[in-house]
C-alpha cells in the first residue's frame, strides 16, 4: 500500500474497521485521539546509561600499539 504521490488510501481501520482515507495505514482519527486520551501520557527525558563494553572485549591491536 504505498503510494508515490502522498494521496490518501482508502482502507479499514484496524481498530473500529470503519471504512477511512487517510494518508498512512493505522487507526483512524477518531481512534487516534481516543487511544491519546486513554493512553498517552506526559512525556519524560529518560537518562540511558553509559556504554561499557564487556570484560570479555580486548582492544584492537592497532589502537594499543604506541
Amino acid at each position: 500500500m504505498v503510494t508515490t504521490t502522498g494521496d490518501p488510501l482508502e482502507f479499514n481501520c484496524p481498530r473500529c474497521s470503519e471504512s477511512v482515507n487517510e494518508r498512512f495505514y493505522g487507526p483512524c482519527a477518531r481512534c487516534r485521539e481516543e487511544l491519546k486520551a486513554h493512553l498517552g501520557g506526559e512525556p519524560r527525558e529518560v537518562e540511558a546509561e553509559k556504554y561499557e563494553p564487556k570484560m570479555n572485549v580486548t582492544p584492537n591491536q592497532v589502537a594499543t600499539k604506541e
